[in-house]
This record gives structure tokens, C-alpha cells and sequence, in this order.
């Protein structure tokens, strides 16, 4: 597999090796993947909480809410 990076990425991959926080490019980019997997798991239960809500909500199951002024 064959990445692109802006030169601005480039040089973020490279501060991160530099830091000492990572051995290689590589692991940086293993990293920010692993991290955009977790978030796109977030988003999806995110959303299905949303859409269940939506689907109750339709369905007249709704609850009162606090008051406010």
C-alpha cells in the first residue's frame, strides 16, 4: 500500500517519530488509525441511539423532560 501525505502531515508523522513517542512513520500512521476505527465506533452508536430515539419519539414514547423558563 502506497500513502500520500500533504507535506504538512509529513512533517506532523515526522514530529511524532522525533518526539520519541514512536519508532517509525509507520507506527504513527498504525496509531491515527486505530483512532479513527475507535471514533467511527463512537459515531455508530452514536447515530443509533439517535435514530432509536427518533423511531420512539414517532412512535409517541416520549417521557417528560425537566422544565425550563
Amino acid at each position: 500500500m502506497n500513502v500520500s501525505l500533504t507535506p504538512e502531515l509529513e512533517r506532523f508523522v515526522q514530529s511524532k517519530v522525533e518526539s520519541g513517542l514512536y519508532n517509525n512513520a509507520s507506527e504513527v500512521i498504525r496509531e491515527g488509525l486505530r483512532l479513527l476505527k475507535e471514533q467511527d465506533g463512537i459515531r455508530l452508536k452514536w447515530r443509533e441511539q439517535i435514530e432509536r430515539g427518533w423511531l420512539q419519539a414517532q412512535a409517541g414514547q416520549l417521557i417528560e423532560g425537566p422544565k425550563t423558563m
